[in-house]
Parts: structure tokens; sequence; C-alpha cells
């Protein structure tokens, strides 16, 4: 017989592996691998916003990753490299989050829980909102997925086709606001941009096809899910990083399969 809590917290990140797989393709497409980040840090601000007002942390965090992500998005392209820019909004935001906490008086926060993750501690509200969070994101996804591929190939053919590339960016960081919302419980402020990045870069070895590779990539952070949790249920580590852990593993395996198989197949044809 599995534990309940076991079960809510392999739903939440079931939940979050259906949402970061076809948005993190996305990430890596258009190499915003740093914006993830800098969104994710923002979130440890407002933790400490919404514990200050008595508001939910989900939306508490929620719109303090929509507001970072709307800030860097439009401080984009104003003479200020990328990543210098996201270096310092991220590192900024997320000080800033940790100093608030400290001022909050009567306020016990266990500050490595949303660092990390505390996945084991998922309660029924949270899987609602979970699950509320990952439906608006796939149905984002599902809308817009034609004109945010085109969008990502290029804004000039996107603009051929009667697009607004402006417009198609900020679904996308409307939608990964609210993934990082989603995912601070499950895998923590930190290792969120992991979650995004790794199981979209893994499918991208042997995928022909973006849907192919989005599929992949949500099968590959369900499996990461499944062995992370088992791994921390077993060996008693920290379940967030464990996960995270799982699917580096499984990039590993990737990139030394397919080193392997291009071996095999140049001593085959010399």
């Amino acid at each position: 017989m599995i534990d309940a809590f076991v079960l809510r917290a392999l739903a939440a990140g079931l939940l979050l592996a259906l949402a970061a797989g076809p948005l993190g393709c996305f990430v890596v497409w258009r190499r915003m691998a740093y914006f993830g980040d800098a969104t994710a840090h923002g979130a440890i601000l407002g933790v400490a916003l919404a514990l200050a007002f008595g508001i939910s942390v989900t939306l508490g965090t929620l719109v303090t990753a929509l507001v970072m992500a709307l800030v860097i998005a439009a401080l984009q392209g104003r003479g200020w490299a990328v990543d210098t820019l996201l270096g310092v909004l991220a590192h900024s935001a997320l000080a800033l989050g940790l100093v608030a906490v400290s001022f909050l008086p009567g306020v016990r926060v266990d500050l490595s829980a949303w660092l990390f993750g505390d996945i084991l501690t998922v309660g029924a509200a949270d899987l609602w909102s979970a699950a509320a969070g990952v439906g608006l994101v796939l149905a984002l996804l599902a809308w817009r997925w034609e004109a945010l591929l085109s969008a990502t190939i290029s804004e000039d053919l996107a603009r051929s086709l009667g697009l607004d590339p402006r417009r198609e960016h900020l679904v996308l960081v409307l939608a990964l606001a609210i993934v990082v919302a989603v995912a601070l419980k499950v895998v923590g402020a930190l290792l969120i941009g992991a979650m995004l990045l790794i199981p979209p870069a893994t499918a991208r070895v042997y995928a022909r096809s973006p849907e192919g590779m989005a599929m992949a990539a949500v099968a590959l952070a369900a499996l990461a899910v499944v062995a992370g949790l088992a791994a921390s249920l077993v060996l008693d580590t920290p379940a967030g990083p464990s996960i995270v852990t799982a699917s580096a593993a499984f990039f590993a395996g990737t990139l030394g399969g397919a080193a392997l198989r291009r071996a095999i197949l140049s001593r085959v044809r010399a």
C-alpha cells in the first residue's frame, strides 16, 4: 500500500512534467535558459509578499513571477546584454526575497523548502492549484502552438503570416510564470530551470519534429519524477534534487548512447 503523501507527490510531479515538457522545448529553442532561472528566483520574493499580506503563496509567486518576466521582456533590446540583465534581476530578486522573509514578524519560514522544493508535503489544495495552472498552460500552448513555432523559427516569418511576435513572446512569458508558480513546491526556486531545460535537451537528441520533441520531453520528465521520488524514498534523499538528478542521469545516458551508436555505425560503414 502506497502512502497518500507519496501519491500526492507523484501526482504533483507528473502535472509539472505535463507543462514543463512542451514549455521547456520553447525555452531550449529560443535559448531562454537564464530567462527561466531569473523568473524562478523572483518567485522567492513572491513567497515573502504572500506571507506578509496573508494571501495564497501560489498566487503571490504567480504574480511576482509574471511581473518579473514582463520586466525582463520589457528591458530586452534596450542596449543591455541579455545575460547581464538577467543575472542582475535574478540575483537581486532572490536576495530581496530572502531579506524580506527575515523581516516578517512571527513567521517561521523553512527557506530550504522554497529553494529546493518540498514535494512530499503537497496537500490536496496544492494539487488542485497545480492542476488548474497546468491546465491553463496546456490550453495556452495548444491554442498558440503553430503561432509560437512560427515566431520561434523567425520573427519575419511570423509577421508574413499576420502574427505579432511580441504578443507570442508575452504568451510564452505568461505560461512560464504559471509553471514557475506550480513548480515552486515541487523542485524549488533554484531547480525549476533544470526541469524546464534537461528533459527537452535530452529529447532533442532523438526527436524528428517539434511535436515529437515535446512529447518525448513530457515522457522523460515523468520518468525523472518517478525515478527521483523512488530514489528519495529508498535512499532518504531530498525529493526535489533527486528528481533533477534522475533527469540529469537520463541526459548523460542519452548522450552516451548516442555517442556509442555513432561509433558502432562508423565501424560498420568502414
